[in-house]
């Protein structure tokens, strides 16, 4: 009987340990890299219970190395604390509780914070401080002053989030434009998208995010061309705090929102390109050859014909090959063009691309 119990002891042990491990298993995403450039996939605003957010600040880390995040920033509010009662208020107490967690999983994690006023002027996260309470002080320019001391990465949240009248743009962001105290708008948070602020970003050179802002426990698996944050994508020369750093002050960057990828045509381009193999013919039957298109991106690419032969309108499954039919023509190479109509370079502006194949004589 006793060497019964020590055996259903250790199988309790070993089938424990087995679903430890399995809580653990990260799903990669798989985005490619630009040449020179290492892709790093970042969530830059989210909320903990030391704010309104619902969950302990490593949970947000598990979180996110689970559904393959590569860099994380909790970003609390400095100004509404709805928990006081139950956790007491310490501005730098999220990111000194997570951090050893960020390590442990390889998630680079700068520390954060969310400066909350009324909108206008609006929301604004800073990244990469040094300490988060000399942010806390009444006068709102004061407290993004007092984050471009510490060299923070500042970025306005959510725009539009109370309509697009209150989150116009007003001289209070032109001085802090002028003043290089704002790097970046928020083109996508959640479940939105704000084509103004898309717009101000190639107006005025600003840095494009997307980010979750998300307060409630988080029980995705994995990231889906689907069910997915909305993300960032940052275009790294190396994959560290200073590399994340310098890839959002010179705006590398594009945002993952709904299975769609917003950010400049000049990154697109070769994003796509990297993305996309196209093979050549393999096979002719009459004025027709055969060619495998592979999309190796982690979301679908729609794309439609502007001039040329092919398909009217072709969809690439994420992560797949997809075989197409095209009229071959009298010459060497088959020329076209397509729009990618979920790349965009612009508010309702598809990424156009030109395709050339060789296909003989």
């Amino acid at each position: 009987m006793r060497r019964l119990l020590v055996l259903a002891g250790l199988l309790l042990g070993w089938f424990g340990s087995a679903a430890a491990v399995e809580a653990q298993v990260r799903h990669e995403i798989g985005f490619p890299d630009l040449p020179g450039y290492v892709t790093v996939v970042a969530d830059l605003h989210t909320h903990t219970v030391f704010s309104d957010g619902a969950v302990w600040p490593p949970v947000r880390v598990d979180e996110a190395w689970r559904q393959g995040i590569d860099a994380l920033a909790i970003t609390d509010h400095i100004e509404y604390l709805p928990h006081r009662e139950d956790v007491i208020p310490n501005h730098n107490r999220p990111y000194e509780l997570a951090i050893g967690r960020a390590r442990e999983r390889n998630i680079l994690f700068p520390r954060g914070t969310e400066i909350t006023r009324d909108t206008p002027p609006g929301h604004f996260n800073a990244i990469f401080l040094d300490d988060v309470d000399p942010l806390d002080t009444p006068e709102f320019l004061d407290a993004i002053e007092a984050a471009a001391d510490q060299d923070a990465f500042i970025f306005w949240n959510h725009p539009g989030w109370q309509g697009p009248e209150r989150g116009s743009w007003r001289d209070v962001h032109t001085t802090m434009l002028e003043n290089g105290w704002l790097h970046g708008i928020e083109v996508c948070n959640g479940a939105s998208y704000y084509p103004e602020a898309h717009a101000w970003c190639l107006e005025k050179g600003l840095t494009m995010l997307g980010t979750s802002d998300i307060h409630a426990p988080d029980t995705r698996e994995k990231s889906t061309p689907e069910n997915h944050r909305t993300m960032t994508l940052v275009f790294a020369t190396e994959r560290s705090l200073e590399g994340l750093r310098e890839a959002l002050f010179a705006g590398r960057t594009a945002v993952w929102y709904q299975d769609q990828l917003i950010g400049r045509e000049e990154l697109l381009a070769p994003f796509l390109e990297a993305c996309v193999e196209i093979g050549e013919p393999h096979h002719r039957a009459g004025n027709h050859v055969f060619i495998a298109v592979c999309n190796r991106a982690p979301m679908n690419l729609r794309l439609e014909r502007v001039e040329g032969p092919g398909p009217a309108s072709l969809t690439l499954p994420a992560q797949t090959t997809t075989l197409v039919r095209v009229p071959a023509g009298e010459g060497a190479t088959i020329e076209g063009t397509y729009r990618v109509t979920n790349f965009l370079v612009a508010p309702g502006e598809g990424l156009v691309v030109p395709v050339s194949v060789p296909v003989g004589q």
